[in-house]
């Protein structure tokens, strides 16, 4: 389970102070598929980076199964990350002279995993999104739909509770926004908890429930 308590995060811009989040307060069940949803300078990202671990409240609790993540140093959050957190983004950050299963194989590379078994979990998450039969090829050989795939199977590959995306069909027609959507959600029946940030009403629509994000505050 995620609990956030009075959870705020602020920026300083020419000396004035912006509240990218104002006492959030937010609960979010083991596999559930959650949108985050609202308008440009919301809070929606600057939430999902406080979630992810990679920044840090000003002031309030953020729980993950219990452990106080704002409490973590720099090495535990990095543990925290690799282990909980999967991350899927709108511009897919794939590398482009990797292959397919080198994109995917990346992440086990900074663990202390067998060879072997690396292998193996590459390859079974290219099965599950569905491209065991484009191991060899480079993201300029791919449609922008089977890219976004390959960045759920990178993060999928560490077997995370947690995925976090970021406008994940930002960059995708309406089908092909559709079909990673309508994946995710599979994934959140698997037990995966889902927390996607989109602007599409119609693919919030698709999660299990939906939070509007509006000057920081959930409205």
């Amino acid at each position: 389970m995620i609990e956030l308590k009075n959870v705020s995060r602020c920026y300083y811009l020419g000396g004035e102070e912006i509240r990218a989040l104002n006492q959030v307060s937010l609960t979010v069940e083991d596999g559930s598929f959650l949108a985050l949803v609202g308008p440009s300078g919301s809070g929606k990202s600057t939430l999902l980076n406080l979630l992810g671990g990679l920044d840090r409240p000003d002031h309030g609790e953020i729980l993950v199964d219990g452990q106080a993540i704002h409490k973590l140093s720099d090495k535990q959050l990095a543990r925290y990350r690799r282990e909980k957190i999967g991350f899927v983004f709108q511009t897919f950050h794939l590398i482009p002279a990797y292959t397919t299963y080198e994109n995917v194989i990346l992440p086990l590379q900074f663990t202390t995993l067998p060879g072997k078994e690396k292998q193996d979990r590459a390859l079974a998450a290219l099965k599950t999104v569905g491209l065991a039969d484009r191991l060899r090829h480079r993201p300029n050989q791919l449609s922008g739909g089977q890219q976004q795939r390959v960045a759920i199977a990178r993060a999928l590959v560490n077997h995370p509770q947690i995925i976090l995306a970021d406008e994940p069909t930002g960059n995708l027609d309406s089908k092909n926004g559709a079909e990673i959507v309508n994946f995710l959600k599979g994934l959140s029946q698997q037990g995966i908890t889902i927390v996607m940030v989109t602007h599409n009403l119609e693919m919030a629509a698709k999660a299990k429930r939906t939070v509007r994000l509006k000057d920081g505050k959930i409205v």
